[in-house]
């Protein structure tokens, strides 16, 4: 920590020494033409949000199982007892030790969410290809509480395009974030999936978002976004580790996210 207090000073003593300083007269001026543009995103948030809501669904007819603390559980079981259900398609590969760096920075704003979206009629669930035998002592180790399934005996992570063949990737063939590309970041990427089940038990895959369309899940990254050295980072997510690995602030190249 003291490491990362002390490039944290440099930056700030390099970069901020010479920022404009104001009148309270002019700061307010300033300040009000940014309310403007903060006012219009809100508005044009709430339009995005609207036309998500509106997109078609389409209906999921192939039946998955997930490896679960309780056993083997079906899609349907992951919605317990609400109508909807989001998913985060967690990276952590069968062979990893620990999950993605950048999925755990997510993932430490569930918890919190789900003390009120359990209440919602939303249920929320993360899947990794990882099995449950290495997701379940990381997931301790970060002493999280959401429920958290293995999709290793299914295709599910590949038909919703997290997840992707050695052959795939060789041949650049990835189809992620709605498109085919090159795709040089291994066998997973993240994602966040939403579908809903009706009173008969038909499930409609409603949304997906891939890439940095999670990254409204994070509220670390708004906290950060209203001060001074925002979030800080010469490549996206650059600075951000494990919360219990802070010891190194930037240029750990173990890190997936950069």
């Amino acid at each position: 920590m003291e490491k990362q207090q002390e490039m944290l000073s440099d930056i700030s003593e390099e970069k901020y020494s010479n920022h404009p300083v104001v009148s309270q007269q002019d700061w307010i001026t300033a300040r009000k033409q940014l309310l403007v543009k903060e006012k219009e995103l809100s508005r044009l948030q709430d339009e995005l949000s609207a036309e998500r809501r509106a997109l078609p669904w389409t209906k999921v007819d192939k039946n998955y199982t997930f490896e679960s603390t309780h056993g083997p559980v079906t899609l349907s079981g992951l919605f317990g007892k609400n109508s909807q259900l989001l998913i985060y398609h967690f990276m952590f590969a069968p062979e990893w030790e620990e999950g993605c760096p950048g999925c755990s920075f997510l993932a430490d704003h569930i918890d919190g969410a789900n003390l009120h979206l359990a209440h919602h009629d939303v249920s929320v669930v993360v899947v990794s290809r990882a099995p449950l035998a290495t997701i379940l002592p990381f997931k301790k180790r970060m002493e999280w509480k959401f429920e958290w399934v293995s999709s290793f005996s299914s295709d599910f992570n590949y038909d919703y395009h997290v997840s992707f063949t050695d052959e795939q990737i060789e041949k650049g063939q990835v189809y992620y974030n709605y498109e085919y590309a090159k795709h040089d970041s291994g066998t997973e990427s993240p994602g966040t999936s939403v579908f809903y089940k009706d009173e008969e038990g038909n499930i409609y895959h409603t949304y997906s978002a891939y890439a940095r369309g999670g990254d409204v899940l994070i509220g670390a990254h708004n906290f950060l976004d209203f001060t001074p050295k925002g979030r800080n980072e010469d490549v996206i997510m650059d600075w951000m580790r494990h919360h219990d690995k802070y010891e190194d602030f930037k240029k750990d190249p173990g890190s997936c996210c950069h």
